[in-house]
């Protein structure tokens, strides 16, 4: 399946666009810091929001839980590749970017729901993992020298990300990285046709067959040499287990 887009009007200055393409993830960021000291202030133990897997009250976490968050060191490992690779999601791929956020958050988290151990998932490490595995697949299946810079910085800044794919720490929510890296992948498929925001430099080619008129000279121009054999130019979350799930538990690292 693909998706292609009609063309759309020129976009802001590159400038105006690096500002602008800051302020969703921005957004976002202020209001999981918001969450947080509203759920400590108060001691709402918002965690029970989270996803439930194979439960009917649980199914409320596939929107809530990326929310919510058992402490700051919690929040701020989130909050910095969220506003990092939130940024070059909008300012790269603008056009596609909210589909993207969105469906690996809903993706993610409905997979987990659905496949995950009996516990509360909360975080929004599926998020950042769908955003990591788009923006790196991204780069290699267009095969441009600014993209294919991206995925390396990508995985330069985040490649340590591959380890929370694996259940290696009982506490964290290893299902909320893989189905959130698997959404991305697919985003990046999905979308694999529409255009970036951000070109290279198109390189220059010698047309062989283009001949001079006789406006660009003084007069009748002298026959064209023999073609020549060869071309002018080359081709070239953490998780909080509650037993027999009865009374709710704070999280605990």
């Amino acid at each position: 399946m693909e998706v292609n887009v009609t063309p759309t009007p020129p976009l802001p200055q590159t400038r105006n666009r690096s500002a602008i393409a800051l302020v969703p993830a921005a957004i976002l960021v202020v209001i999981l810091w918001c969450v947080y000291f509203l759920d400590v202030g108060l001691e709402l133990d918002l965690f029970r929001f989270g996803i439930v897997p194979r439960s009917f009250v649980g199914l409320r976490g596939i929107v809530l839980s990326p929310f919510l968050h058992g402490d700051l060191e919690h929040l701020l490992n989130n909050s910095v590749p969220l506003l990092v690779l939130g940024w070059a999601l909008y300012y790269f791929f603008p056009r596609v970017a909210l589909p993207v956020a969105f469906g690996s958050w809903i993706v993610s988290g409905f997979w987990v729901w659905l496949s995950a151990r009996t516990s509360y998932h909360i975080g929004a490490s599926g998020v950042v993992y769908g955003l990591a595995a788009f923006l790196f697949t991204s780069g290699l299946l267009r095969k441009q020298r600014t993209l294919m810079g991206l995925s390396l910085l990508v995985v330069f800044l985040y490649g340590s990300l591959l380890w929370g794919m694996f259940p290696i720490f009982p506490r964290i929510s290893w299902e909320s990285h893989f189905w959130g890296a698997v959404a991305g992948v697919a985003m990046a498929f999905l979308y694999r046709n529409v255009p970036s925001a951000v070109r290279d430099p198109r390189p220059i080619v010698w047309e062989e067959d283009q001949e001079p008129t006789d406006e660009e000279g003084d007069g009748p121009q002298p026959p064209s040499p023999e073609p020549s054999p060869e071309p002018w130019h080359s081709t070239d979350t953490w998780t909080v287990n509650v037993p027999g799930m009865e009374k709710p538990r704070p999280p605990e690292r």
